[in-house]
Order: structure tokens, then C-alpha cells, then sequence
């Protein structure tokens, strides 16, 4: 707990230099594996990609335009990856902006030929292939024909092949799929005739690379987001060994601590999301509301930093908490503080609502 009179805003703070730190950490771990540092849970920002960069990643990566037209114009001094591929009518933007985009559309690869060509600038292509986590990506069986027909567009150069892994299916590297998108990627270069680049995925293939068993030595690329900024494993969600896990922290102040029933009573329908809520008959507790909601983050996301408050739920601009243990309680107007998940973290930073506190690298 904490009185701050400077402001009454919702704030999450972020220390660049913890995540300066976590990027050192784990580059310094895979010296051989050049990192791409995906900026996209903070919305592209360039502090981030900055601190990220000062940490030994090589280039930075994000799935939104805007975002890299972003780190763009603020000169961030890296290769620039576009991890979601565009559409076609994006294509001459894309050129523009992004120096690698991820593709698994022959039409959109044709796209950013064509749009490199009219630019004077070669579009670099990571093919992607699914290799079961049912998101994007040729199948393996499809990446021969892929790059053939790929190799012969003009203006584009082939850098290589990646995949993705756990964002959507939630299937975890393994030494089998690895393995096989190592010889897919073999396979590619004897096709190609020259050395390509072996994309293995992201935060999720960190849980090979540090506890899982390693990772196949020819995969020389990763795209890292989570991980860096949180010090997670994204399979276990446990800390990972000497990482800081409070790089961000959000800040909600109180706007009403009341005693209370736990028990809401009369005629129960759906909540504001269309839920239908139930609840623990506590007797009276004890209760704050802030000033921060569901239009702001995802409130099952937040741990509050004093382990005595617990975060009961929010609509879209009120968030409840039992403070029951607390004392002295809190008053109106002080702050509350919380290290937010992944989820919450995206959703502080697309909210116009969160202020964004930057503590600067030394």
C-alpha cells in the first residue's frame, strides 16, 4: 500500500532495467541462438525495444504495422520483424516498415514482391510451417513446392523456415518437433542451395533450451517476448532461475473500502459481461474498490504485491477487493499495487486509460 497525491491514474510502471537485465540473462544462456525481442505486449513501445536490444537481442519483432511504424520513426536502431503476416493490400506498407515478415500465403508473398520491386527494396521471408499447434504455417508437406514457387518471386529473398508453438494449441516444443523443423530446414537449404535461417519458435522453446532437455543446435533463432519481460517459462508459468519477475508493476487507486456483505442478495441474472457469478457466503468483509477494470486488464491476472489483499473480480471500470486482513485498512485515494500476467500486461498497454511509467536505463 502506498499514498501517491501526484496522480489519481491507474499507472503501470515499467523498470527497463530488469528487462535489460532478463535479455542478457537468457541471450548470455544462448550464445549460438541470435534473439528476436518481440515488443507486442507492450504495444510496440521503444523503450522496451531499446532495453531489449541493450540486453544482446539482435532484432526486434512485433505481429502489428503500427507498432513497427512505430519503432520505426522513433529510430530504433534493429532489423525489424513483422511476426503476423500481413494481407496483400498491406503488402507495399509492409515493405516499407518491415525488413523479415513471417508468411504461409503464396498470394501474400507474391504481394510483397511485387511492392518490393515498385520500393527498390527486397522483402526478407521467414516460411513458417505448423507443426501441430494449428496456427499459421504451410504444412511440411507443402514447403518444397512453397519455396520453389517462393525462390522464383522477384523481390523476394527466402531467410528461412520457423515455426510456432504453444500461442494456440498449447502443443509444447519436444525433441521430435524441433527435430523435424531441423529437417525441414536441412532439407531447405540442399533445395535452396545456401544456408537458411531456422526459426524455433518462442518463449515456449526456452523451456527445451533451459530445462527441458536443450534444444537441436541448428535451430539459430527464437522470437522472445514473455519470457524476457516477465522471467517466466510460458509452459509452466514458473519463474525462471535469476530472471526478475516484477519489471512491471500496475498501480490502482482506491476509490471506496467498505465493510460489507460477501453475499449479494436479490434476484440474481448476468453481470456486465454476461456472466453468471457465484459467490462464498464470508459473512461481512471488508472491501476496496479501484479505480481500474476489465477495459484496463484482466483483473485474474493481477497478484496483488501485499499478499493480505485478494482481487475478487471487476466489471469494466470497478475492481473489488477483500481487504479484510489488512491494517489499517486503506483509505480513499491510496494506491494499490499488483505484478500483472502476461494478459494484463497487453491489456494496461492497449488501454488509452493506463498511464505508462518508464524508469530509464542507468
Amino acid at each position: 500500500m502506498q499514498t501517491d497525491a501526484r496522480t489519481s491514474e491507474v499507472t503501470i510502471h515499467v523498470d527497463l532495467a530488469k528487462i535489460e537485465a532478463n535479455a542478457r540473462a537468457l541471450t548470455r544462456h544462448l550464445p549460438d541462438v541470435a534473439f528476436v525481442g518481440v515488443t507486442k505486449v507492450t504495444c510496440g513501445s521503444p523503450a522496451v525495444a531499446r532495453a531489449l536490444l541493450a540486453g544482446g537481442v539482435t532484432a526486434i519483432g512485433d505481429s502489428r504495422l503500427a507498432n513497427l511504424r512505430r519503432l520505426k520513426d522513433d529510430g530504433v536502431p534493429a532489423p525489424l520483424w513483422l511476426l503476423r503476416s500481413p494481407t496483400p493490400t498491406l503488402a507495399a506498407e509492409t515493405v516499407r516498415v518491415a525488413d523479415v515478415s513471417l508468411n504461409s500465403e503464396l498470394e501474400t508473398v507474391r504481394a510483397l514482391g511485387a511492392a518490393a520491386v515498385v520500393g527498390g527494396r527486397a522483402q526478407r521471408v521467414v516460411v513458417m510451417v505448423d507443426l501441430g499447434d494449428l496456427r499459421e504455417g504451410v504444412l511440411p508437406q507443402e514447403l518444397p513446392g512453397f519455396l520453389d514457387a517462393a525462390e522464383r518471386i522477384s523481390g523476394i529473398s527466402v531467410e528461412g523456415i520457423g515455426t510456432n508453438l504453444t500461442c494456440y494449441g498449447a502443443i509444447v516444443p519436444t525433441a521430435a518437433n524441433l527435430g523435424r523443423l531441423v529437417e525441414l530446414g536441412e532439407a531447405a537449404e540442399r533445395q535452396l542451395g545456401r544456408r537458411l535461417l531456422v526459426s524455433g519458435g518462442n518463449s515456449s522453446t526456452l523451456w527445451r533450451a533451459l530445462k527441458g532437455g536443450g534444444i537441436p543446435e541448428r535451430i539459430d533463432n527464437l522470437r522472445v517476448g514473455e519470457s524476457i519481460v516477465l522471467g517466466v517459462d510460458t509452459v509452466t508459468r514458473a519463474p525462471i532461475d535469476g530472471l526478475h519477475l516484477d519489471a512491471f508493476v500496475v498501480e490502482a487507486p482506491v476509490i471506496e473500502c467498505r465493510v460489507k456483505p460477501s453475499l449479494p442478495s436479490g434476484e440474481a441474472a448476468q453481470d456486465a459481461y454476461g456472466n453468471r457469478p457465484t459467490f462464498a457466503d464470508r459473512g461481512e468483509r471488508r472491501r476496496a474498490i479501484c479505480a481500474i477494470g476489465r477495459q484496463d486488464i484482466v483483473p485474474e491476472g493481477l497478484r496483488p504485491l501485499d499478499p493480505r489483499v485478494e482481487v475478487l473480480g471487476a466489471s469494466s471500470d470497478h475492481m473489488i477487493l477483500d481487504v479484510e486482513a489488512v491494517d489499517p485498512p486503506p483509505g480513499v485515494g491510496d494506491r494499490i499495487a499488483f505484478i500483472p500476467n502476461y494478459a494484463s500486461v497487453l491489456q494496461a498497454f492497449t488501454s488509452a486509460y493506463v498511464v505508462k511509467d518508464f524508469t530509464p536505463l542507468a
